[in-house]
């Protein structure tokens, strides 16, 4: 039970980075918690008074959204939180630095990519693996200028 607490706490954390904004400011009370957020929360109790008004916003709608969670649901997550904790310190930096740089594009460039993205993952996993594999194998100079074109406004089928 403990292992769970602990990995529901870093779901939320890592949920909640961003989610505080969305909230509306204000004082959030272990009182006016609901039973299923104070009961994901419950670790925190005794100190709930010390956690700043927004990490205490961003756990509120974190517990939300865990207690909202399907069984599967909670199971995915704890897999992505595994995956998280066994990524190098520099690993974890690089996506930080990518998703933010993700973040400040143009929400057209954001939409664009990730169709991008999900026409990748579409694909049959055999293709992909063939397709990393092929990208791998470029030289860097080759990678870079791949890179720029997919990040360009042009279409991937049109080009020579």
């Amino acid at each position: 039970m403990r292992m769970f607490r602990l990995v529901v706490t870093c779901l939320l954390l890592s949920l909640g980075v961003t989610a505080w904004a969305e909230e509306p400011a204000g004082e959030i009370r272990w009182e006016d918690l609901s039973p299923a957020q104070q009961e994901v929360l419950s670790r925190l109790e005794k100190r709930w008074d010390q956690i700043p008004h927004e990490r205490r916003r961003a756990l509120a709608h974190g517990a939300a959204r865990w207690a909202a969670m399907s069984p599967e649901e909670r199971a995915q997550a704890r897999e992505r939180i595994e995956r998280w904790r066994s990524l190098d310190p520099e690993r974890r930096r690089e996506i930080r630095r990518r998703l933010r740089d993700f973040r400040s594009l143009p929400p057209e460039e954001q939409a664009r990519i990730q169709e991008q993205y999900e026409r990748f993952q579409a694909m049959p996993p055999e293709k992909r693996r063939e397709l990393k594999e092929k990208f791998r194998q470029l030289p860097p100079e080759e990678r870079k200028r791949l890179r720029e074109r997919l990040l360009s406004e042009e279409p991937l089928n049109e080009q020579p």
